[in-house]
């Protein structure tokens, strides 16, 4: 199904970013991924809400998501046909105390992982509540990952009002789109773009989950940093030789 125009991908190429404007599930599908989050909420243990990564690793129901036509065929238009799961990561910013996501690039922390960085494309998807400024939207700068996406400008952030610990120096914040979404609504970004949130400074619970995928032509670097991910082929063939996941 075709879900994207070519004056979107064009948008999107040029920009780093797009803003749909449309929701990802129905109401049941959507409310039952929200039910599996809150139990994984509930189950953190001494992790942070904002620090539930690669919860498909542990719930395989995840999964029905994550390579559902209902993701990948907004992917597709982006990635090309053949496409690989790289990750997922529940991210929820509590009421009034819900940290700061300071400056950066996604690219930036997965330098040699991969062999090619320019196809990495993440969903950003609002859950239980819409997704403002006031409770830390995400933000980013319009055409920053034209810059490549290894900026050398970061300096260490505090983790206690941050949620990493670098940032980038220099930014000019005057450019930041915010990404305000209902309920249920996504974005869509390049991994390469310079993107941060404020802190939560509302009484609502701001929460989303992230879904990065990249084209299966791209190789995982047999590197340190890559023991034990898994990967999974969403659609398509493996192009690139890597090792997935069963499904």
């Amino acid at each position: 199904m075709t879900v994207l125009t070519d004056d979107d991908v064009e948008f999107f190429r040029t920009n780093g970013y797009l803003l749909p404007g449309r929701p990802m599930f129905g109401e049941d599908r959507l409310a039952g991924l929200e039910a599996i989050f809150n139990e994984h909420l509930d189950q953190k243990g001494d992790k942070l809400s904002d620090e539930l990564d690669t919860p498909h690793y542990r719930d395989a129901r995840l999964l029905d998501f994550l390579l559902s036509d209902q993701v990948l065929d907004w992917i597709e238009p982006l990635v090309g046909p053949d496409i690989a799961l790289w990750s997922s990561h529940f991210i929820s910013k509590d009421p009034f105390t819900g940290r700061a996501t300071p400056w950066h690039e996604d690219s930036a922390f997965w330098e040699g992982r991969f062999d090619a960085y320019d196809h990495i494309v993440t969903i950003w998807l609002a859950l239980e509540n819409p997704s403002t400024r006031e409770n830390g939207c995400m933000r980013v700068i319009p055409g920053s990952h034209l810059n490549g996406g290894f900026s050398q400008n970061y300096v260490p952030a505090d983790l206690t009002t941050q949620t990493f610990h670098a940032q980038l120096a220099e930014v000019d914040e005057s450019r930041a789109v915010d990404f305000e979404l209902p309920r249920g609504q996504f974005s869509m970004h390049d991994g390469r773009i310079v993107h941060g949130a404020k802190a939560n400074t509302s009484p609502i619970r701001r929460t989303g989950y992230t879904m990065r995928y990249f084209p299966s032509s791209v190789l995982m670097q047999d590197v340190p940093q890559n023991e034990g991910w898994k990967i999974w082929l969403a659609r398509g063939r493996d192009l690139a030789g890597n090792q997935y996941a069963n499904v």
